[in-house]
Formats: C-alpha cells, sequence, structure tokens
C-alpha cells in the first residue's frame, strides 16, 4: 500500500475512501468478514457510493443545464449519436434481410415458376392435381415444378424459357416456312427448335399418346394410316368427304389448358403444357436493324409441333361420338383422318345424307370448328370416290394418273439416272421419294403394285441408295361388300342444294 497511486486507483474503483478503509480492516483482521458489525457499514457504504455517484450526475446535469445553448448542443449531440448508432444497426439489419430475401428469390427462380407472360400466369402456385382423374390414364402427378422438370430432364429455368409468353420478343421456337398445297396456295409451317421440339415429344410420349382416343379417328396413332381410313368406305355407293377449315390453328389455348386440366393435371402444371404446345401468330418487324416477332392474337396450335395432332385428337373424341352416333342413326359409316370427314352410305340413301349433313354442321359448330366450303365432295354413283387420296372401289387403290406419274419417273431414272429426274415438281432427294412411294404403293395393295416396287428397289440399289428400305407389315382385312343394294336415283338439284348450306360455289 506504499504506492500511493495504486490507493487512488482502488478508491476510484470502490466508490469511497471510506469502503477502501473497510476492506482494509478486514484484510488486516480488525473485524471479521460477514459478520453483523462489518455487514451494516458494507450496506451503507454501498448506499453512500451511489448516492454519491447519482450526485455527481445531477451536477453535471445541472452544470449543463445551466448554460441553456449549450445544454441545447449536447442534447443534439446525444440524439445525433443515438441515430447514428440505430442508423447503422437498421442498414445492417435490413442488408440482412435483403439478402436473406435474395437467396430465398434465387431458390425460388431454382425450384418453381412464378411468372410464364402477362396472359397466362393466373394461377403459378396452384399445383392441386385430381390424382383419379391421373390414375385412370396411368399418368405421372407432379407436386412441384422442379419434380415436372426434372421428369421432362430439363432445368426450371430452361422450362420457363420455353414456356414464356412474349408479345415483343428477339427470339422465336419455331422456324416458320410456307409449304405449297396439292390444290394451290399455301399452307404456314412451323417447326419448333430442337429444344422446344423435344420437350413436345415428352409431353407426346409420357401424356398424350397414354390417352384412349375415339375409334373413328384414323390419323397419327400407331396401327393407322390413311389405309384404315379408307377401308370402312370401300364398295359403298355413296361416300361423303368434307374438310374443317384452318383445324390446328381454329384450336385456341384455353382449349389445349382445358384439355390438360381435365386429364386431372393442376392449374399450373396444365398451364406450362398449354403454353409448351401452342403459339401466337406473329408478324415480322424490322426496327433499327433487328427484327423482332410481334404476337398478333390469341395462342393456338401450330401445325408442325409434334403434340398438335395428338391434341386435336384427343379434343375431337366428343365430336366422333356424336358424328358416329348420327352416322349410324341415318345408316353411314364415319371415319376421320384429322381434319377430313368421311361419311359412306351402304344404301346411298340420298334423302338420308341431306339430313345428315344438316346435324353434321350443327355438330361442328358446335364444338368450334368451321367446315371448308370448297372441300364438301358427295361422290355417288358413277363417280370416283377417293378418300384421303385413296379410291375405294371393292378395294382401296391408289389413282390411275399417280401410278402413271411414278411409273414415268421409274422410266426417266432407268434412262437418265436421278440427276434428270423430279417427283411432283421437287427435284431434291428424288431417289428418297422414290423409295418413300414404292413403299405406299406396299402399303396400299403389295400384291397389286409388287413389280412396280420391285422395279424401284432394283433402281435405287443400282444408283447406290443405302438407306435402309423397311416393307410394312400385311394391310389389314377389307370389310366385306354390301350385296345387292340399289341405288335409287339422285333427287334433281340435290348437289347443288347442299353445296348451298356449305357456301360452296357450283
Amino acid at each position: 500500500m506504499s504506492d500511493r497511486q495504486q490507493i487512488y486507483d482502488r478508491i476510484r474503483a470502490l466508490g469511497s475512501k471510506d469502503k477502501l478503509i473497510l476492506q482494509e480492516m478486514i484484510r488486516k483482521g480488525f473485524w471479521k468478514p460477514g459478520s453483523a458489525e462489518t455487514a451494516m457499514p458494507d450496506a451503507l457504504l454501498a448506499r453512500e457510493v451511489e448516492l454519491l455517484t447519482e450526485l455527481r450526475s445531477l451536477n453535471a446535469k445541472q452544470q449543463v443545464y445551466a448554460d441553456r445553448d449549450k445544454a441545447l448542443k449536447a442534447m443534439r449531440h446525444e440524439r445525433l449519436r443515438v441515430s447514428r448508432v440505430k442508423q447503422k444497426e437498421t442498414k445492417a439489419r435490413r442488408a440482412e434481410q435483403a439478402a436473406a430475401r435474395t437467396a430465398a428469390w434465387r431458390k425460388r427462380k431454382t425450384d418453381e415458376i412464378l411468372h410464364l407472360g402477362d396472359d397466362a400466369s393466373n394461377c403459378p402456385n396452384d399445383l392441386a392435381s385430381r390424382g383419379e382423374r391421373l390414375a385412370k390414364w396411368g399418368l405421372m402427378d407432379f407436386a412441384t415444378h422442379k419434380a415436372l422438370a426434372q421428369s421432362m430432364a430439363i432445368a426450371v429455368g430452361e422450362l420457363r424459357f420455353l414456356a414464356y409468353g412474349r408479345k415483343v420478343s428477339k427470339i422465336s421456337h419455331y422456324r416458320r416456312f410456307l409449304m405449297p398445297k396439292k390444290r394451290g396456295g399455301h399452307r404456314l409451317i412451323s417447326a419448333p427448335m430442337p429444344r422446344l421440339k423435344q420437350a413436345q415429344r415428352w409431353i407426346l410420349v409420357q401424356i398424350l399418346e397414354k390417352v384412349a382416343l375415339h375409334d373413328a379417328a384414323h390419323g397419327f396413332r400407331k396401327e393407322r394410316s390413311i389405309l384404315t381410313n379408307a377401308s370402312p368406305h370401300c364398295g359403298a355407293p355413296l361416300v361423303i368427304n368434307l374438310d374443317l377449315r384452318d383445324f390446328f390453328p381454329s384450336v385456341a389455348w384455353k382449349r389445349v389448358f382445358g384439355l390438360f386440366l381435365a386429364l386431372g393435371y393442376s392449374r399450373s402444371v396444365a398451364m406450362i403444357f398449354a403454353q409448351l404446345c401452342t403459339e401466337p401468330p406473329v408478324e415480322e418487324v424490322e426496327m433499327d436493324g433487328e427484327t423482332w416477332q410481334v404476337a398478333t392474337g390469341v395462342r393456338h396450335l401450330p401445325q408442325g409441333a409434334p403434340t398438335s395432332p395428338a391434341i386435336t385428337n384427343l379434343l375431337c373424341r366428343r365430336m366422333d361420338a356424336r358424328m358416329l352416333g348420327i352416322a349410324r342413326k341415318h345408316g353411314f359409316s364415319y371415319t376421320r383422318y384429322a381434319d377430313d370427314l368421311t361419311f359412306s352410305s351402304a344404301s346411298g340413301d340420298r334423302e338420308a345424307s341431306r339430313k345428315l349433313l344438316w346435324q353434321v354442321k350443327r355438330v361442328i359448330e358446335e364444338e368450334g370448328f368451321q367446315i371448308h366450303p370448297d372441300k364438301l365432295r358427295i361422290m355417288g354413283k358413277g363417280r370416283r370416290r377417293e378418300v384421303t387420296g385413296l379410291i375405294v372401289g371393292e378395294k382401296p387403290s391408289v389413282p390411275r394418273e399417280d401410278v402413271r406419274a411414278f411409273r414415268a419417273l421409274l422410266h426417266r431414272l432407268e434412262k437418265h439416272g436421278p440427276a434428270g429426274c423430279a417427283w411432283r415438281g421437287e427435284t431434291r432427294h428424288v431417289l428418297a421419294k422414290v423409295m418413300g412411294y414404292a413403299n405406299y404403293l406396299r402399303m396400299v395393295d403389295a400384291e397389286k403394285y409388287a413389280s412396280l416396287a420391285a422395279k424401284a428397289d432394283a433402281l435405287l440399289a443400282r444408283n447406290g441408295f443405302k438407306q435402309e428400305i423397311r416393307h410394312p407389315k400385311k394391310r389389314p382385312p377389307m370389310p366385306p361388300p354390301v350385296p345387292g343394294v340399289a341405288t335409287p336415283p339422285a333427287p334433281s338439284g340435290f348437289l347443288k342444294k347442299v353445296m348451298g348450306w356449305f357456301g360452296k360455289k357450283e
């Protein structure tokens, strides 16, 4: 205790000199620690220290408040200090919250699809599916967008990119071109780009092909063809054929969305599938040296996507059932190949056909389609009856003029080689076209066209065409002919009247 500075430091730490003296008295044995003698002085000294501290604080405040300007300045400094501390705390807290929100948003973008454009994002979070409907067709259920993307073997971001609906964009998921029609004019083809096409093929195989179709549908189905479509009408004295106008473009986004919804998928998943399977009509606009794709209408089925035929087959199930019912009621057979509807009567009753056409027209309009007025054909006895490009006599056959043209092509190929040949105005890939048409003849009637197909095979081999030639399976048996059915004479002006109903010019 000889060091004066140490004594001052202890007094300062304890708060008073008396407390230091009390500690020293206890340390040197004059008072026992914890006894009644020391308890009272210790409590009094502690209280004294508190009062002295409070007094010093009050004196300091009194000195500050004595000068009004100095007091206000001190208050401002204190408020500024507290404010700065709070600002730093708030800034740090907000930074943490922003980082947490950013991380959560990035995770949601990785796992979810929250927006697909202004016209298709009214139900992004509705993932409630109907499992009993999906189980009916053996379809997979997707509880999350991530599960859907994983099943499609793509990332959620890529799935969002392919399904996003943009009204104006530099990017197009389709390559559009015009293809000439057989009877004049051009057809717009929208061929999907590889990534979108892969996603559409997944939808086709994993979903659309698993759902049962109506038996009257023959287009774009396994084990079905134009041959199976034409066979039920062989030998019929009266055949009626009509086409639906703008078949794929007339199927709008809402109908496609409703189809996937009816299969049991949630609104969110059905919306994604509908976006992947449709496209809007677009117009290319040049601006500042850049090409922009501007949507000009409602999204619809593109002609060229692998999913479009299967979707129309499913959407037409009710129409096919109604058409078959009408056909049976009036004694007709019915088949449909895509947008090509065919009715045939074994009796040739023209009056029954008039009633049938009236009802058919009403059903087509109720199902959201329109009849093409220039493609209504009523083919009676004495006229060549053609169904999906095949002549339906006692059995299906290829039109004679097409067989003659193919025979002439083979003759030119034999004389001059492929360089001087063209098939239906096209000079490209002539050998591949020869192979394809030869297989087509085999499919229709392998026995009848055996010599012509064999000649085509020999010419292909001679010209070094290496592609494998696949011979189709034996065609299905033809329906038995209807014996002894007399055809009544047609009423005067009948064909002209029927064509007038549908707006067809004579």
